[in-house]
């Protein structure tokens, strides 16, 4: 059997990389990559690292390990209210590897690169003898003190989701190598939709514009729409009323909590979601919800903003409903 002859570093760079770079990533020849912030912007910084058996599964097609790796960061970016600049990649192979492994996670990594404006600048790529790891470093820009923070909620403000809750926690388990009984009671088309969703988050990027012109705060929903909200309450020192009833949920999610009504909680605080999470003022609210209407992302509210900092009292079908756990946790 023939031996694979992989390419050196500088080579995997050359082939793979810096076709996806942009004019700030100088070819990827350099030791750096340049930044040029218009003036009266000013830069927004996110960075996350994916971690095989973690994050995603080792198997996972490359392809989708690479859109998801750059689509968690811009839908921090797309929070903030920030224009994707570029990102720089930090890429730690697994013994093993193979070149047609490493083409298609670059063929991933460019398609959403080059549709989100977000191209690569720069990065470092080793081996290690533990799993996959890939560390992702994106920046944006916004006019200088525009940037949307999670620390200005205020009471009396609205509390709004961007799309649907929980498909993404759904579609772990669809995705998953142990799949629960409710997922062969779905048919094909709902199974795949739901992975989908898990494999490939989709950054509101198009919510931008109005969450810098209109939101009071904003986070992504990324560990759990409960333990996200907590996070925004904390940094806002307030609390908030929420009506779990009008979370918004897929037809599909749906489907799976009526086949297991236990599934609501796991919808509620299973993350992966990457929609957004933001609050406004009661003046601001029907221009937000217009804005992101005409953006073509629905804006749903689903509870207000109070003054009792940091408690976050959640009815269900009027009754008062409380969570064990929020959230995903790393620690």
């Amino acid at each position: 059997m023939a031996v694979e002859t992989r390419p050196g570093e500088f080579e995997v760079i050359a082939r793979h990389f810096a076709p996806i770079a942009g004019p700030g990533g100088l070819g990827l020849l350099d030791d750096a990559g340049l930044l040029r912030p218009a003036r009266g912007y000013e830069v927004v910084i996110t960075v996350d690292a994916l971690v095989a058996g973690v994050h995603f599964f080792a198997d996972d097609p490359p392809g989708s390990i690479a859109r998801k790796a750059l689509a968690v960061n811009l839908s921090d970016l797309a929070a903030k209210g920030a224009r994707p600049d570029g990102f720089v990649l930090s890429l730690v192979l697994p013994k093993g590897w193979s070149e047609a492994w490493l083409a298609d996670f670059a063929s991933g990594l460019s398609a959403l690169a080059a549709s989100s404006g977000c191209l690569l600048l720069g990065g470092d790529t080793v081996s290690t003898p533990g799993p996959l790891m890939i560390s992702i470093t994106a920046f944006g820009s916004v006019p200088a003190g525009r940037m949307v923070p999670r620390s200005r909620a205020k009471p009396g403000d609205v509390v709004l989701v961007s799309g649907t809750i929980g498909d993404g926690a759904l579609g772990l388990k669809v995705h998953g190598p142990d799949k629960p009984d409710w997922v062969f009671l779905l048919g094909d088309d709902d199974r795949a939709f739901l992975a989908d969703r898990y494999l490939h988050p989709q950054p509101r990027l198009d919510l931008a514009g109005p969450l810098q012109a209109h939101a009071s705060a904003a986070m992504d929903v990324s560990d759990g729409l409960v333990g996200d909200l907590a996070k925004l309450l904390k940094a806002s020192g307030v609390g908030a009323e929420i009506n779990l009833d009008a979370v918004p949920l897929s037809v599909v999610a749906r489907a799976a909590i009526m086949a297991d009504p236990a599934l609501a909680e796991l919808a509620w605080t299973g993350g992966d979601d990457y929609e957004i999470l933001c609050t406004t003022s009661e003046k601001e609210y029907p221009a937000l919800v217009a804005a992101a209407q005409a953006a073509g992302i629905a804006l749903t509210p689903i509870g207000r903003v109070t003054g009792e900092a940091g408690v976050a009292r959640y009815s269900e079908q009027g009754r008062a409903r409380s969570f064990a756990q929020g959230s995903f946790a790393h620690f």
